[in-house]
């Protein structure tokens, strides 16, 4: 997956939608204000939480404690994978022949997980999350086994494509684990926890993944990470089963029309994505038929007016989508922008990426502050306004005169933006999902998330591709420099830039009242 919460998030990793007062679900009709137990300053007392029972409980007390560890190592492992497998991605494409196909190899996730996102929602909201949290572990570890067995690029691409399926089936189900495990007034906590989890592998991950790749090869990653998949099954099954598990309510019904145009948005992504890689007029045609087929289906999975930034719900899911985007778009590329522009070792090209996980677990920290809560709009335009400028500072380090070491501090910053997003707007859908919607707005904040990260991806690969970056990692091992194309590079990062940009007229309107 690919860095941080965004599993939850990447990838940082790997969802968000929601705002305070009314909202639409995607394709459930009003929904009447704020979930049971809403606790928003501006509208009075609160009703009693029936989730909470002991009010003076945290979410490492008796009552959550094993709950919270279980969910929480789950989380560690899509922590584990992303940092781990980020750092030893140059190396494999190179060995494999296929940098030209780099950036496929991070969207082909994304894509995937578009099409589990949508069947976990509707698995779980029928059935409860404990069947998607068992099948998506089981496929993520498949899929790793898969990439590190590869011998073909396009074989290492299947098996990120199977990760993908397995990442969404986990994330969607988990967000509904905490709507239904968790009283309101503990979601920004376990959301923050979630977050901490990242920081050991952000700072271990990459200095692990790197003398692996270094001193044994790089499908050791890939080998090595599907034995402690067993950890977070052991812990977190049985306290799902007991806390969580069955039907949200009476007559909830699978709905088959969902589950076309999730199968429609993935096919859709997939073919944009080939024809950005294909740098030919005859890939107009494919791109031409997936926009025809993503644009009716997200239209139809995502709640309306989330194009037009409607306030409110519609927003919230956007800006989900451009925050993450943007940021993955842009981290994909810094590894193999230090190892073949500035002479990095794959080492410590990855752990310039190793501070942002302690700043990322530190804005969502502050999220989750009880005197901020009434502030929470005002922290997410704070923590986009830090996306662009860590994205804008980011290609300084291809000026040779630049430290390489600034890309690490200049990233840091950005992270302690995503954090405040990122676990901002999961907090804002928790809050507005009643049980019975939790798995469909979820799958919705997922939805414009990882569809934005593989577009952005596509994008950005095509880019790359066009001003020569497929042809760097050659030039890296025939010039002093490293490499020949900081076009290429520049090119990605101000793509990413101007699209988190936009994400920060977005915050202003999160607020359904004007």
């Amino acid at each position: 997956m690919t860095s941080r919460p965004r599993p939850l998030g990447p990838s940082r990793g790997s969802g968000g939608d929601t705002a305070k007062g009314p909202a639409t679900g995607p394709a459930q009709g009003p929904v009447q204000g704020p979930a049971k137990g809403s606790a928003d300053p501006a509208e009075g007392a609160a009703a009693p939480d029936p989730l909470d029972t002991r009010p003076e409980e945290s979410v490492l007390g008796r009552s959550y404690r094993s709950l919270s560890i279980g969910i929480v190592s789950v989380v560690l492992l899509i922590a584990f994978e992303a940092t781990a497998v980020g750092t030893a991605m140059p190396v494999a494409a190179r060995e494999l022949n296929g940098v030209a196909l780099y950036a496929f190899a991070f969207s082909a996730f994304f894509t995937t997980s578009l099409f589990g996102m949508v069947v976990s929602g509707q698995w779980a909201d029928r059935r409860g999350p404990l069947g998607p949290v068992a099948l998506g572990i089981a496929a993520f570890g498949a899929g790793l086994v898969v990439s590190g067995l590869a011998g073909a690029m396009w074989v290492f691409v299947l098996g990120r494509a199977v990760q993908g399926l397995g990442g969404g089936l986990v994330i969607v189900a988990l967000y509904v684990v905490i709507r239904r495990a968790y009283p309101e007034r503990l979601r920004p906590a376990i959301m923050a926890a979630f977050a901490a989890s990242w920081v050991v592998p952000s700072v271990v991950g990459p200095l692990a993944s790197g003398a692996v790749t270094e001193h044994l090869g790089w499908r050791y990653v890939f080998l090595g990470i599907p034995v402690i998949v067993l950890l977070p099954l052991a812990l977190a099954l049985p306290e799902i089963r007991r806390r969580a598990s069955g039907p949200a309510g009476e007559g909830i019904t699978a709905d088959p029309r969902r589950i076309r145009l999730a199968l429609a948005v993935s096919l859709g992504a997939g073919l944009f994505q080939f024809a950005a890689q294909d740098l030919r007029w005859i890939s107009l045609l494919p791109a031409a038929l997936g926009v025809a087929l993503l644009v009716p289906a997200v239209r139809g999975l995502l709640p309306p007016g989330t194009w037009r930034s409607a306030r409110g719900l519609p927003s919230v899911v956007l800006l989900r989508g451009v925050a993450s985007g943007a940021f993955i778009g842009a981290e994909s590329f810094i590894p193999l922008m230090l190892v073949t522009e500035r002479g990095l070792t794959p080492t410590w090209a990855g752990y310039s990426l190793a501070a942002g996980g302690i700043t990322w677990a530190t804005g969502s920290w502050v999220q989750s502050r009880p005197r901020l809560q009434p502030h929470r709009e005002r922290l997410v335009t704070l923590g986009m306004t830090l996306v662009v400028l860590a994205i804008a500072g980011v290609p300084a380090v291809l000026i040779d005169a630049v430290p390489a070491w600034t890309v690490a501090a200049v990233w840091a910053v950005g992270c302690f933006g995503m954090g405040l997003v990122i676990a901002s707007t999961s907090v804002l859908l928790l809050k507005l999902s009643p049980p019975h919607e939790a798995g469909v707005n979820s799958a919705a904040l997922q939805i414009s998330d990882g569809l934005a990260n593989a577009l952005l991806l596509a994008v950005a690969g095509a880019a790359f591709a066009a001003l020569g970056g497929g042809t760097v990692a050659a030039h890296a091992a025939t010039t002093a420099s490293g490499g020949s194309h900081p076009a290429a590079f520049a090119a990605v990062f101000a793509l990413a830039a101007v699209f988190a940009l936009g994400g920060i007229q977005v915050t202003r309107r999160l607020r359904t009242e004007g």
